[in-house]
């Protein structure tokens, strides 16, 4: 993973597929141009999907391309064909990946395991060709449906890292040299801070079990509102079952150990207090260096509920006491959950609503979900559609509410593309 172009929330515009309109035809033999109905349905449109997929480490392939829409229906044919189905869209996602409403902020899905496939947006049905009218006293319906379109909506991704085991601490204490050496990962080492720009995942074979142990970004004083990097990174500590904060126990930077534990804490319960009261154990990295032993004794003196254990993860001392440790705290702790989503659901036009309003000619306008639906379903040059038209208005209330709202006979009212003058 290249570590500087590392992608962990990303927003994006997803929109699934119109449905296609239905075909308004008649079948038609030599000397016989009208002999009934044959349009068929249109297609529904392609929907999009979101999949879990444990080979990817970050949102990059979402970075620069921000749109993705589902293929459209196909309209339907003549003799009763029906249109294709719009194709899908399937956004893979890493393990873990938190998918949230742009303009409300709500989790709509937790995409955790590999394979995962979520249904994010369905594709609008097609619309209903005119074979589909035919009734006992309508041999003949020149009229086909509409299919359904749909909007596009915003979402946000948001990558959190699924680990059993958190490594924190601040920067430069040693956590991707001890990642490296308890597991296979092969993070980017040096000796100069913030060496890590992004969380590093390693799983740890501990005889014939495994766990995974996740190297987060170092933290500094101020990380929860949002000084270094510990703003973007904390969100990755929130799925861990525990944590082990790794500490320079011989202040070889010239910090406080028992500083530097008090500060990140009140980092962690800054940020959530869920994470405060994670299970968490205490590394003493650099312990064979001058100051070691002093500091791991003041530690212990002011820590003494708190398991700790030392280590030199340079020279890969005290490793396997460690990784006892870790362990059999793992083996009480319960495994990590999904995050549960809202309750929500991405608003639709309603077709039982609508408004008037008056606009600068002095039309009366009428628009809302069941203008669209009568735009789906009727044609202007067809006196059944149109009957249907003046019944659906009637029924709803709009001409009441019209009427409500001041209008009177001779008054122009605008109903999608229709426009016509009203008569009381």
């Amino acid at each position: 993973m290249d570590n500087k172009v590392f992608t962990d929330k990303v927003k994006i515009t997803v929109k699934a597929g119109d449905g296609g309109d239905g075909m308004n035809s008649f079948k038609a033999y030599k000397g016989k141009p009208a002999c009934g109905p044959d349009g068929g349905d249109g297609g529904d449109g392609g929907s999009v999907y979101l999949l879990g997929d444990e080979n990817l480490h970050d949102l990059l392939a979402y970075r620069f391309t921000g749109k993705f829409y589902a293929e459209n229906g196909e309209r339907g044919g003549s003799n009763q064909c029906s249109g294709k189905r719009g194709q899908d869209v399937v956004l893979k996602v890493p393990c873990g990946t938190l998918v949230r409403d742009a303009e409300s902020g709500k989790i709509i899905c937790d995409v955790y395991g590999h394979g995962e496939k979520i249904l994010l947006l369905a594709g609008g049905r097609g619309g209903k060709g005119n074979v589909r009218f035919t009734t006992a006293r309508r041999h003949a319906p020149n009229f086909a449906q509409k299919g359904v379109c749909v909007k596009p909506h915003t979402v946000i991704l948001e990558m959190k890292v699924i680990a059993d085991v958190g490594l924190v601490g601040f920067p430069n204490v040693g956590k991707s040299t001890l990642l490296s050496k308890i597991s296979a990962a092969r993070p980017k080492i040096a000796d100069y801070h913030f060496t890590t720009l992004s969380p590093n995942l390693g799983v740890v074979r501990y005889y014939e079990n495994s766990f995974v142990v996740a190297d987060i970004p170092g933290l500094i004083e101020g990380a929860a509102e949002g000084a270094g990097l510990g703003h973007d990174f904390l969100r990755h500590i929130e799925r861990t079952r525990m944590i082990c904060h790794v500490l320079d126990i011989a202040g070889t930077e010239g910090r406080d150990p028992l500083e530097d534990y008090a500060a990140i804490n009140a980092e962690l319960a800054a940020y959530s207090q869920k994470l405060a009261q994670l299970p968490q154990i205490a590394v003493f990295n650099k312990s064979d260096c001058p100051g070691a032993r002093e500091n791991a004794r003041r530690f212990c003196a002011a820590h003494p509920d708190v398991s700790v254990y030392s280590v030199s993860a340079l020279r890969g001392e005290g490793l396997k006491a460690l990784l006892d440790g870790v362990w059999q705290l793992l083996q009480t702790l319960p495994p990590a959950e999904k995050i549960p989503s809202d309750e929500f659901a991405f608003e639709e036009e309603d077709a039982r609503r609508f408004e008037i309003f008056k606009d600068e000619t002095g039309a009366y306008v009428v628009t809302g979900g069941l203008v669209e639906l009568l735009c789906r379903n009727v044609v202007l040059n067809n006196p059944d559609s149109m009957a249907y038209f003046q019944r659906t208005l009637k029924n709803r209330g709009v001409f009441r509410a019209l009427e409500e709202a001041g209008c009177r006979e001779g008054d122009t009212v605008v109903v999608g593309e229709v426009e016509f003058e009203y008569i009381s």
